[in-house]
């Protein structure tokens, strides 16, 4: 029997939240869900670099975990982009170790440690600002779409 399931560190949130084909309405596709921990798997392999023991110890994870989320990532992102459907990067059980705090009025994105507050933007002093990793860490969240 396998042992509880360990919340992955991920260095921050996607500052996206999803891809889909250009010219098709968001209600014709099908979509598909990478979890926040595939995206981070696809970050430090794939944009980074990163030899799979290097990630995996970024992640607070094995390397043989690593190796099977990268391949589950890279199978989801494969077949959004060859059968053309939506990708939405939501779930998964993570921690962050930063945010990205975005203000909904100038478009300014800062980056800081997950623990730290801000009320208000430092470019511009609107308090329209959303913390990004709040939209991850919400419970229960789910898309009923498809996969």
């Amino acid at each position: 029997m396998r042992g509880p399931y360990r919340k992955r560190m991920i260095w921050q949130p996607p500052q996206f939240r999803n891809f889909k084909p250009s010219g098709i309405p968001r209600r014709a596709l099908e979509s598909i869900v990478l979890t926040v921990d595939e995206y981070e798997a696809i970050r430090l392999a794939d944009h980074l670099g990163l030899e799979h023991q290097a990630a995996a110890e970024r992640m607070h994870i094995s390397r043989p975990t690593f190796t099977r989320l990268i391949e589950q990532a890279r199978r989801k992102v494969a077949t959004a982009i060859v059968e053309g459907k939506e990708l939405i990067i939501d779930g998964g059980n993570v921690n962050f170790i930063n945010t990205l705090t975005h203000c909904q009025d100038c478009g300014e994105t800062i980056q800081q440690p997950i623990d730290a507050e801000i009320d208000q933007c430092p470019d511009c002093g609107s308090q329209n600002i959303e913390n990004l990793a709040h939209r991850y860490l919400a419970q229960g969240r789910r898309h009923r779409r498809g996969r």
